[in-house]
């Protein structure tokens, strides 16, 4: 009998797992909507916008990369509330740490997106 946690099976449990966990970041992260109403458009703008193939992936995959970095974020909060509501200095900056790093991605997706269009523009 075939292990059912190897092959075709575990690829598709891993994505119901997967689609369970955006699903659970949409409804209870508020953030996470944000940024996702927030990239959305410029994601379809930008196959819309007169630039090489190599300038799309880079604008389109920084903003799917703040979203990334947005679950990563959100999970870290999750497991940090899971071990309790009392304050502790490590919970505290381990969140921040994890915002530090959406912000930073945010950063670096309007620096690629300038950089993109600077050339452009002036």
């Amino acid at each position: 009998m075939k292990n059912e946690s190897t092959g075709l099976a575990r690829i598709i449990k891993a994505a119901g797992f997967s689609l369970k966990g955006l699903r659970a970041a949409w409804q209870n992260e508020a953030a996470f909507r944000q940024e996702v109403i927030a990239v959305a458009p410029f994601i379809i703008l930008s196959f819309f916008l007169d630039v090489t193939s190599v300038e799309r992936i880079l604008l389109v995959g920084v903003l799917i990369l703040v979203v990334i970095v947005e679950l990563l974020n959100s999970a870290v909060e999750c497991a940090i509330d899971r071990i309790g509501p009392e304050f502790h200095v490590l919970s505290g900056r381990a969140k921040d740490i994890g915002s530090a790093a959406v912000l930073v991605t945010i950063i670096l997706a309007v620096f690629t997106w300038v950089s993109v269009f600077w050339p452009r523009w002036f």
